[in-house]
């Protein structure tokens, strides 16, 4: 699954690795670019897999060393009590941070509220992580304690990423629509004939130009009153009292981690062998991925990428509990498979509204000219996955 040069992310061990250097951390999820996606999560640069940021050190030979020795080279501390009970309080205090800054910045959806709109996407980043590394670690705490906290958090962090998936998805798509419709309508992807006269790239923009502007109105009409009922569901959830037994819940675990009978003095393999277990589905999953010259107006291939993102988000957060930061190599990759997600959602609302009763014929024309435009944005992204991908895992299905 691995080049011979490449160890596990999530294993530390000892001596120098061959062909190591150093890269900056991008880490663009959640969840889309800096600042726009619902899995935008930033992290300092840290230990990495393949030569990529600054590698927890190895052993020359590539195999495993010291497995009692974290990425900061302390001896006999990786344990889930040294290890993992300060990593989730430091992240139930990012939560109750982000909630008290939400409380203070809140504002009504048309007045701006980019405060509380930080405060959000601050709220659930520490939600998904603390969610990620239960269903991770779920052995290593009480598991009923853990299945219990996990639900309640994705419920949370789901209500409250729905609005700004809405106000994205039309950003995306009424800015498509006006490239598509602009002086220079792009020729169409794939054979074209050579000497093809221009008429027909014409006849396209006058087309287009006459369904865009209904198009996009149509859009932003949908996609508007989706993102206000988001915004309304959201602000019901924080003023629930489910709300505010996650929130004691979390206040709790600042404070103290219920870890599982016999956690303490546990060996390093208790937070090993599940971020290594996390791994190796992602590693499986990706390696499932349907192959290149798939045809990408395929829907039903999608949810094995979103499959793969999910998964992939699951191994980046064990890999800062047990080496202490994000992995540097997957950071490009997290970016792709999150253009990837925010595609096909794009291409099923462009879809969703060309299947509205009664519009007009070049409205719809405009429309599929988005779905299709969406859908190679999903095959690029695919393409981008691949090429950024850092191990040797063979991207075809066996």
């Amino acid at each position: 699954m691995r080049r011979p040069d490449q160890q596990t992310t999530t294993r530390p061990t000892t001596g120098p690795a061959p062909g190591t250097g150093t890269g900056a951390d991008a880490d663009a999820t959640v969840d889309a670019p800096p600042g726009k996606g619902e899995d935008q999560d930033r992290h300092p640069a840290g230990p990495g897999p393949s030569g990529t940021g600054p590698a927890a050190p190895r052993t020359a030979e590539g195999h495993p060393g010291d497995l009692t020795t974290t990425a900061e080279g302390h001896p006999g501390d990786l344990t889930t009590e040294a290890v993992l009970a300060p990593y989730l309080r430091g992240q139930a205090a990012d939560f109750l941070r982000s909630l008290r800054l939400h409380h203070e910045h809140s504002a009504p959806a048309d007045a701006g509220g980019h405060d509380a709109a930080a405060a959000t996407r601050a709220l659930r980043r520490a939600a998904r992580r603390i969610s990620g590394s239960l269903h991770t670690f779920r052995a290593a705490l009480d598991p009923h304690w853990a299945d219990q906290l996990r639900a309640e958090l994705a419920w949370l962090s789901g209500v409250l990423a729905r609005e700004h998936a809405y106000a994205g998805r039309l950003t995306r798509l009424v800015e498509a629509l006006h490239q598509l419709s602009g002086p220079a309508l792009p020729a169409a992807r794939g054979a074209r004939a050579a000497g093809e006269t221009s008429a027909s790239d014409a006849q396209g923009r006058a087309a287009l130009g006459v369904g865009a502007a209904r198009a996009g109105a149509l859009l932003e009409r949908r996609l508007t009153l989706a993102r206000t009922r988001s915004h309304s569901a959201a602000l019901q959830a924080l003023g629930s009292s489910r709300f505010h037994a996650v929130a004691d819940a979390v206040a709790l675990l600042a404070s103290d981690v219920p870890l599982a009978p016999g956690t303490t003095g546990r060996t390093p393999e208790a937070l090993l062998e599940p971020a290594e277990r996390a791994e190796q589905r992602l590693l499986a999953a990706v390696a499932a991925l349907p192959p290149a010259d798939t045809e990408p107006y395929n829907e039903a291939q999608d949810a094995a990428w979103h499959q793969a993102r999910l998964l992939l988000r699951l191994h980046r957060y064990a890999h800062e509990v047990v080496l202490g930061a994000a992995a540097p190599a997957l950071a490009s990759c997290g970016h792709a498979l999150d253009l990837h997600r925010d595609a096909v959602e794009a291409a099923a609302a462009a879809a969703a509204a060309a299947r509205t009763p009664r519009i007009a014929p070049a409205t719809a024309y405009a429309l599929g000219v988005l779905h299709a435009d969406q859908r190679h944005e999903v095959e690029a992204a695919r393409a981008v996955f691949r090429e950024t991908w850092p191990y040797a895992t063979a991207l075809t299905a066996p």
